[in-house]
């Protein structure tokens, strides 16, 4: 049976590569705000997990008879949704916010199989925000900007980004975008992988 990565996210690709899940990538190309427009008053687990299923359809429309694995995170911090930086002004902004305070991130997958979601999981992680200075802030966005224009939060933990915390809550996959444990399970039952 193929399955189908519908996303472009490097990180998501390396879980899968290293965890030995054999995939084509196909990235999706929904509209995001749209989805959320009909999601109002959804907690953001809800919202990630309709994302990644509408990630998913939309691929598995093309591409029939195909399993595929859809995937999305969002980042909330004091009640605030944050979204990918469009500008390296607002990285800079964000990351001021994040100072200090805990940012809730929540990653979510789904598998689409015929224009059916058959199954969906969505975990959490708080990333305890060390106190930034100004300093360290331009610092880090020389090091990283442009590459973390495509990550929401600002950061990649598997790089100068785990300098910004003092703390997790949640397991390395949440926090690299993608709930890799529930989707294993979820490809064994599927006969993806061998159970």
């Amino acid at each position: 049976m193929t399955l189908i990565l519908a996303s472009k996210s490097a990180s998501r690709r390396a879980m899968l590569d290293a965890a030995g899940v054999a995939y084509e990538s196909i990235p999706a190309d929904i509209d995001e705000r749209a989805v959320e427009a009909g999601l109002t008053g959804a907690f953001p687990p809800e919202i990630a997990e309709a994302l990644s299923v509408a990630k998913a359809a939309a691929v598995a429309a093309l591409h029939p008879q195909a399993l595929v694995l859809g995937s999305d995170s969002l980042v909330v911090c004091d009640g605030r949704r944050f979204d990918k930086p469009r500008s390296r002004d607002e990285a800079g902004e964000h990351l001021r916010f994040f100072s200090g305070r805990v940012m809730e991130l929540h990653s979510a997958a789904a598998l689409v199989r015929d224009g059916g979601c058959e199954w969906s999981h969505a975990s959490i992680a708080r990333l305890h925000v060390r106190d930034l200075s100004d300093g360290f802030i331009a610092q880090y966005l020389d090091l990283e900007w442009p590459a973390i224009g495509h990550t929401v939060g600002a950061f990649r933990i598997e790089g100068p980004g785990v300098q910004l915390f003092e703390s997790i809550e949640g397991d390395q996959f949440t926090v690299l975008g993608m709930p890799l444990l529930p989707l294993l399970a979820a490809l064994r039952e599927a006969g993806v992988l061998v159970a």
